[in-house]
C-alpha cells in the first residue's frame, strides 16, 4: 500500500510539472529576481548597511536564480500570448536573448567569486548587473501602460 502511494505520488508531481505554466513560471523567477536586487539596491544607496555575508548570500541566491532561466523550458513557442510582457522579438531574436541571459549570468557569477568587499566593490558589481538587466529589459521586455 506504501509503495503504491508513493508511486501515484510521484506520478502527481511529474504530472504537475508537465502541466507547469511558463509564463508564470518565469514571471515568479524575474520576481524573486527583482526582490534579491532591491535588496542588494537597499545596500548601493545606503538605506541599509554593508555586511559582507549577506551581500555574499544574496548574489548566491540571485546566481542560483540566474541559472535556472532556462529560455527554452520558460519561452517556448506560443508562450508570447496572454498575461505576459515578453517582447516577440524574444522569439525573433532567441539567439540574441540566450546571449543577453548569458552575459547577465556570467556577471553574476562573477560578482559572486570577487565577494564584494565593501560597499564600493558592490556597486562596480552591482552596476553591470543592472546594466543587463536594462539591457534585456530594452530589447526583450514590453512596457506596460
Amino acid at each position: 500500500m506504501r509503495k503504491l502511494v508513493i508511486a501515484i505520488s510521484m506520478l502527481a508531481f511529474a504530472g504537475s510539472a508537465a502541466f507547469a505554466d511558463p509564463i508564470m513560471d518565469r514571471q515568479a523567477l524575474m520576481k524573486e529576481r527583482g526582490k534579491i536586487a532591491g535588496g542588494l539596491s537597499k545596500v548601493v544607496k545606503g538605506e541599509e548597511a554593508f555586511d559582507a555575508a549577506a551581500v555574499l548570500t544574496a548574489l548566491q541566491s540571485l546566481q542560483a536564480n540566474a541559472e535556472r532561466l532556462d529560455v527554452d523550458a520558460l519561452f517556448p513557442a506560443g508562450s508570447d500570448k496572454g498575461d505576459t510582457t515578453a517582447s516577440p522579438k524574444i522569439w525573433e531574436d532567441t539567439a540574441g536573448f540566450k546571449a543577453a541571459n548569458d552575459k547577465y549570468v556570467a556577471d553574476v557569477k562573477a560578482a559572486v567569486a570577487a565577494a564584494p568587499a565593501d560597499v564600493d566593490a558592490l556597486k562596480a558589481q552591482f552596476n553591470t548587473i543592472g546594466g543587463d538587466c536594462g539591457t534585456c529589459h530594452e530589447g526583450f521586455r514590453i512596457k506596460k501602460g
